[in-house]
C-alpha cells in the first residue's frame, strides 16, 4: 500500500497535533495587526474547543498507531 497501512492514523496524529499546537500558539502570541500596535486575542471559547478537538484527534491517532 502506498505510504504504508497506517497512513490514516499518521494523518490524524499530524492534523490533530497541528490543530492543537497551532491554536495554543495563536492564543499565547496572537497575530500582530499591521495597521495597529495592539495584539488581538482569539475568542477563548473557540480556542478551547479547537484545542480539545485537536488533542482528541492526536491522542486517537497515537493510540491507533500504538494499538
Amino acid at each position: 500500500m502506498f505510504l504504508g497501512e497506517d497512513i490514516l492514523a499518521w494523518l490524524l496524529l499530524a492534523i490533530g497535533g497541528a490543530l492543537a499546537i497551532g491554536t495554543i500558539l495563536a492564543f499565547i502570541r496572537p497575530q500582530r495587526d499591521p495597521g495597529d500596535g495592539d495584539l488581538e486575542r482569539p475568542p477563548l471559547a473557540r480556542s478551547v474547543v479547537m484545542i480539545v478537538i485537536g488533542a482528541v484527534a492526536a491522542i486517537w491517532g497515537l493510540a491507533s498507531l500504538i494499538g
